[in-house]
């Protein structure tokens, strides 16, 4: 069964994403990094994004390339440890250049916050109570 989930995608400037994605404590793995694409760590060994030039994003597609500043295909969502977490995730992508679509949602049970990366892909940042 499935064991990784690699999220591509393509961004405007690598470097600018890549400088971007560190200010909020994600690393690169540099054996999968070249002038082309970027492999960023969300999760050691599970989750990971590739961030692709538009070029390169392009020429593994047969359609056009949306652009997420104009119109969003998805919400990607990670889970965090505390309400903490998520409002200094939140901190850390506005303090590099994000934007947050709306303002917290507090459910008590359940908290959570999005940001806007620098190429307009939404990223939802949640944490959930556990059980009692």
């Amino acid at each position: 069964m499935h064991k990784q989930i690699i999220i591509n995608l393509p961004v405007k400037d690598l470097d600018k994403s890549k400088t971007f994605f560190s200010a909020l404590g994600y690393g690169f793995d540099p054996k999968v990094c070249n002038g082309d694409a970027a492999m960023m760590v969300i999760a050691d060994g599970s989750i990971h994004a590739m961030l692709t030039t538009e070029a390169f994003f392009k020429s593994l597609i047969d359609k056009p390339l949306a652009q997420a500043k104009q119109a969003n295909e998805v919400v990607l969502c990670l889970t965090c440890e505390s309400r903490e977490e998520v409002d200094s995730l939140i901190a850390k992508a506005v303090g590099a250049g994000g934007r947050t679509p709306h303002p917290p949602e507090d459910h008590g049970f359940m908290y959570d916050q999005g940001f806007e990366d620098l190429d307009g892909h939404l990223w939802n940042l949640v944490w959930t109570a556990p059980p009692a």
